[in-house]
């Protein structure tokens, strides 16, 4: 029986410690895949603003966790810090992302919120919702760990509504020490069909790397997909035409979208 990407290449840039579902779906998809990450995700190289939140963990009222690394990484520092996963529970806690919430769900930490949209806008609107009014979120005191390098829509946002929001880094995006410029010059002007884009970073490292603002010229001919609007919005800023784009931000649904346009 045929595959919907039986005798396509896909090249994957995220994080390689991260690849392995979105390859792994792909390839149930009958697809080649090749896995060229342009980001690696490290921790960070001073921890002192999150320790220093840490110990103060008491006096927030709620904790926003973007994603499934900053879940791992704020976790891991909390345990160093000699804190326990129960000091987290006087706490709301929001997740963005199912992901993010079930990688908190593992680690026994509770979920008061999931917003349905997983943008910074999204969470705004869902938030506010949540404690009656975007005029409640006066005089709340929020902690958002995240990536050194991060939007910065939701903490203005917050800070405009009134709340006060400490924004800490709890982990960082580099380029990967070991990649090969040369041969991922080679691999990209193969036998690719579609690139899969899965955060701004990977975008924007990529065109680091080949020093240039304008990544229609290193990518012609391959297909644009990016798990999200945040990203599309990125690749769009450098020169890139987004063909795929799914309406939900997961791997699967990532997965899905680049079945169904080969498939048409």
């Amino acid at each position: 029986m045929t595959k919907p990407l039986d005798g396509r290449t896909v090249i994957v840039t995220r994080a390689a410690s991260q690849a392995e579902e979105l390859t792994k779906l792909l390839e149930d998809f009958g697809a080649h895949v090749i896995a060229c990450p342009t980001i690696e995700i490290r921790e960070l190289d001073n921890y002192e603003r999150l320790d220093e939140a840490l110990d103060h963990l008491y006096g927030y009222d709620w904790l926003i966790l973007t994603s499934a690394n900053g879940v791992e990484f704020f976790l891991k520092r909390l345990t160093t810090r000699g804190l326990k996963i129960e000091d987290l529970d006087e706490i709301r806690v929001c997740a963005i992302g199912q992901r993010t919430a079930d990688k908190l769900h593992e680690a026994h930490v509770h979920v008061d919120l999931v917003p349905s949209q997983s943008t910074a806008e999204g969470v705004f609107a869902t938030l506010s919702e949540f404690v009656g009014g975007a005029e409640r979120l006066g005089g709340l005191n929020i902690l958002l760990p995240r990536a050194l390098v991060g939007r910065e829509y939701l903490p203005r946002a917050l800070e405009e509504a009134g709340a006060r929001v400490d924004v800490v880094p709890a982990y960082q995006t580099v380029l990967p020490e070991d990649l090969d410029r040369g041969k991922l010059s080679a691999m990209l002007a193969g036998s690719g069909d579609c690139i899969a884009f899965t955060s701004p970073s990977t975008i924007k490292n990529l065109a680091k790397l080949f020093d240039t603002h304008d990544l229609g010229k290193v990518l012609p001919g391959l297909a644009i997909a990016c798990i999200g609007a945040v990203t599309a919005n990125t690749a769009v800023e450098y020169g890139l035409h987004v063909d795929i784009q799914p309406t939900t931000f997961t791997s699967a649904d990532l997965a899905q979208a680049i079945a169904d346009y080969f498939s048409k």
